[in-house]
């Protein structure tokens, strides 16, 4: 089947589910789409503007879902699917089939089953959760402005619990610090521990909320030191204020969940970095500790944890980043850079981890322009095809990232993977 049969069989079958959907015949459903019944599908298949916007006020869609589904099969499935659903299907059962794709790592299923989920919910709180299940699933992705927009969402809901308004905050903090919006992750994750603070946690949720918040905050501010490298002193004492209490938190919860033994872990690297700014740590110490930590992570088959894994690559990060701003010794800190990069960039390619992919290549280019600076040379950097499918992809999902990847992309070597 070419490609304009398939795009005339995807309005074919939008144009019977709308049929369906208002219980017209034909007839009536030409005369609300303004067209004549024998010629509502066009030859290429493409429809103008106008019978999208009918189609979209026939289905009860945007216009966005109706052309996203013109040019995406996989997207219309996803759409047919809940339009079907049983009657007796219920929102606890669809949450449930969500979380269980959650624990399976199958966050594409995840998406689907929480945008079902959205759809039969009844209530506010039943649609804020199933925003929280479809921030798991595009976080899980590296759709990162995707599960921006999915906390957003839960938070327009009213009224809903204050428990789940307060995952919600968490949600969107790591969310806007993910992509770099570190203003907004700063007030948002600082908001919601200050509400920590007036009234404790009492439940395991909020106390997961409270945790990441401190997390979030913790790191926003460790990004902070090389943003505003003139409040670099302040931002590294804040980092070390609520990065050690991030990882307290954390070893309370890990009885709940190895989760959160991770992340006490990545928090102690992160406070590694910001004691070194902070004169506190010796930086060839700290990087001697990284480098040691790292010898438990040669063989990344043997571990059954991803959290687990993930944190050795956060601290192959905070290695590049001490190395960078206090090794002054080219040689040095090519051999740090090079070792750090290629671990980290293992890690992120055996977990589909995009937000460490953008660190892994955005460390590469600082690591390589200092190499240009020693030489003298302007020697080009070297890629595969492998490289360039997931700079392109990094570029994609991290606005912040497109200019360097562009500067990778346009003087770099490529060679055959």
């Amino acid at each position: 089947m070419n490609g304009n049969a398939r795009k005339r069989e995807r309005l074919e079958r939008l144009l019977d589910l709308a049929q369906v959907y208002r219980g017209w015949n034909r007839k009536e459903l030409a005369g609300a789409l303004g067209r004549d019944p024998t010629k509502l599908v066009p030859g290429s298949g493409n429809p103008k503007l106008d019978l999208v916007m009918h189609l979209a006020d026939a289905l009860d869609w945007s216009i966005g879902d109706v052309s996203e589904c013109l040019l995406n099969e996989e997207a219309l499935e996803q759409r047919v699917d809940r339009m079907s659903l049983d009657s007796q299907t219920t929102f606890e059962s669809i949450d449930a089939m969500a979380l269980g794709c959650h624990q399976s790592g199958d966050y594409s299923s995840m998406a689907k089953h929480a945008d079902m989920a959205y759809e039969i919910a009844e209530t506010p709180t039943e649609r804020a959760l199933a925003c929280i299940r479809s921030f798991g699933a595009w976080d899980g992705l590296g759709r990162y402005s995707k599960s921006l927009e999915a906390a957003q969402r839960g938070l327009m809901e009213s009224p809903i619990d204050d428990e789940i308004r307060r995952a919600l905050q968490s949600n969107l903090s790591n969310a806007y610090y993910t992509l770099w919006h570190l203003v907004e992750a700063r007030a948002t994750s600082a908001e919601l521990i200050e509400n920590y603070q007036r009234k404790a946690p009492t439940t395991t949720w909020d106390r997961c909320s409270e945790a990441f918040a401190y997390y979030v905050l913790g790191n926003t501010h460790r990004r902070l030191i090389g943003a505003e490298p003139v409040h670099a002193a302040r931002h590294a004492d804040v980092t070390i204020q609520t990065l050690d209490r991030c990882r307290s938190l954390c070893n309370e919860l890990s009885g709940e969940a190895s989760y959160w033994e991770a992340v006490a872990r990545t928090a102690a690297g992160g406070l590694l970095e910001a004691e070194v700014i902070s004169g506190k740590r010796d930086a060839r110490s700290a990087l001697a500790d990284i480098t040691d930590a790292l010898g438990s992570a040669i063989d990344l088959d043997e571990y059954t944890n991803a959290d687990s894994i993930e944190s050795h690559g956060w601290w192959c990060i905070y290695g590049c980043n001490i190395a960078i701003r206090h090794i002054s010794d080219d040689k040095d800190l090519q051999r740090y850079m090079a070792l750090f990069t290629n671990k980290a960039d293992e890690i992120a390619n055996k977990l589909d981890n995009w937000s460490m992919r953008e660190r892994v290549f955005s460390m590469q280019y600082q690591g390589h322009r200092r190499f240009v600076g020693w030489t003298g040379q302007e020697i080009p950097m070297t890629i595969d095809s492998e490289d360039i499918k997931m700079i392109t992809g990094t570029m994609g999902r991290f606005p912040r990232f497109r200019k360097t990847g562009w500067n990778i992309l346009q003087s770099a070597n490529v060679v055959q993977a």
